[in-house]
């Protein structure tokens, strides 16, 4: 499968600790919005459970 899933790219650049102004797709752009939902999603959770101290 050759088709990118920008959702799914931000989900794992936020995994990697890379910053949300990464994004590499252009400003305004359906995958640009899309690749922002992914990252805000797993860095979110990731916050949420440091500020838990879990």
């Amino acid at each position: 499968m050759t088709d990118r899933d920008p959702f799914a790219e931000g989900e794992r650049a936020a995994r990697q600790n890379i910053p949300a102004e990464a994004n590499p797709y252009s400003d305004g752009s359906d995958e640009y919005a899309l690749w922002s939902a992914g990252h805000e999603k797993i860095a979110s959770a990731m916050e949420a459970s440091e500020s838990e101290g879990t």
